[in-house]
């Protein structure tokens, strides 16, 4: 199904992403901060069977095409894409937008199917539009959102939405007619430590004496950690990855395995080189880990994404999913580490609430007045946890706080 459109360009809406070749997707992804828009993870996402229609993630790509006067397929370029799913429910999302369904259902309002856009199960910020570069961006991307409103429009559906958005982009989406909803994640900020001491420096002394003792604990019970980066990582260890993903969804998020195991095991080689890896041992087994975190680096960012052990060690969780990253992020010159969802923990070790959004049309009227009438009130409501949260951190300088802060934007 192709929608010709004025000028040299045409859209397309496509099944898998595996009918663009990986060269010419990577070349609109790769410039990108966000390592989870490029072909390799979204792919790997489908093949795996984690992101399926079957599994209420049916894959729609949008794709924008500079056509050539002879007209044929070869005589093409692809210059736009954006990674879309038809979603029947909103597992997976990490926005609960659920009041909105239930609002939608008292309606008389079918809410689902919807049209998202996000990179499924990946709550880390940097969704967008993927254009070349040195193509006119307000242009495409108006093209773009035409191409999505007409979909949606010709398929009844209730409203789309874009999750965890870059901030640049937002901006330009707010002026095509999207609204933004204020959210926030825990985000830690590397402001130019030189070693692990200056992180614990930003602490008060109560709780540089509590991160001290966390990481003694991790010895006395007899483990120590290794950080495996790249083709570092040992081949064994990449169902194991699996393992501890799948333990940790079983004891404590019943009904959010979305991943499989082949979606880790085919992590192996050709995206290696995003993933780094800390794995906890015992002093009498270095080869069985017993723990394990596994993060993905691109550039100057970290993300921890998933967490998993087979016993319950004092404070192994904080070691592999915090300390270990964020020396491993100071010494390798990253810039910010998002460790993913929840907070609880992460704010009292030098994750400040940070702000970030996602942008929603509703396509019925009714929907859509609801959504204008409410959403400023919803989020000042966000925007005064953020401070809430922030001014009560365990930091010794009030500067690092604010610091940490960032513009809420609403």
């Amino acid at each position: 199904m192709v929608e010709q459109l004025k000028y040299q360009y045409s859209l397309s809406w496509i099944n898998q992403i595996a009918e663009i070749p990986q060269a010419d997707w990577d070349e609109l992804a790769k410039p990108l901060n966000t390592p989870f828009l490029e072909w390799e993870w979204l792919h790997n996402l489908e093949t795996s069977g984690s992101a399926t229609a079957q599994n209420g993630w049916r894959p729609y790509h949008l794709v924008v095409w500079r056509d050539y006067p002879s007209g044929r397929l070869r005589d093409r370029q692809l210059i736009a894409a954006a990674p879309l799913y038809l979603k029947g429910h909103s597992y997976g999302e990490f926005v609960f937008d659920h009041q909105w369904a239930d609002l939608s259902h008292r309606l008389g309002i079918n809410y689902y199917p919807k049209l998202l856009g996000m990179t499924p199960f990946t709550p880390a910020v940097g969704y967008r539009f993927l254009i070349a570069l040195g193509e006119d961006e307000v242009m495409i991307t108006e093209l773009m959102v035409a191409g999505i409103n007409n979909f949606c429009d010709r398929h009844r559906l209730s409203g789309c939405h874009f999750l965890f958005v870059d901030p640049d982009w937002r901006v330009m989406m707010e002026a095509n007619g999207f609204t933004s909803w204020l959210h926030h994640g825990y985000i830690w900020s590397n402001q130019n430590f030189q070693c692990f001491d200056d992180y614990l420096k930003m602490f008060n002394s109560n709780q540089r004496k509590n991160i001290k003792r966390e990481r003694k604990a991790v010895k006395q019970a007899g483990l120590y950690t290794k950080t495996y980066v790249g083709e570092e990582i040992p081949p064994h260890l990449y169902p194991s990855i699996y393992q501890f993903y799948s333990s940790t969804c079983d004891k404590f998020y019943w009904g959010s395995k979305y991943l499989t195991r082949q979606f880790f095991e085919q992590l192996h080689p050709n995206y290696s080189d995003r993933l780094l890896l800390v794995v906890a041992y015992t002093e009498q087994d270095d080869y069985n880990p017993v723990g394990m975190s596994f993060c993905i680096q691109k550039g100057d960012q970290l993300y921890g994404r998933y967490w998993g052990c087979y016993e319950e060690y004092n404070a192994l969780h904080f070691e592999a999913c915090y300390y270990q990253p964020i020396e491993w992020a100071i010494a390798n010159g990253i810039k910010s580490y998002d460790p993913g969802a929840g907070g609880q923990h992460k704010k009292r070790r030098g994750f400040p609430a940070t702000a970030n959004h996602s942008l929603h049309r509703f396509y019925h009227p009714r929907m859509a007045q609801l959504l204008h009438n409410y959403i400023g009130d919803v989020n000042r409501l966000e925007q005064e946890e953020i401070i809430a949260i922030n001014q009560d951190l365990p930091f010794n300088k009030q500067e690092v706080t604010f610091h940490c802060d960032q513009n809420l934007g609403i």
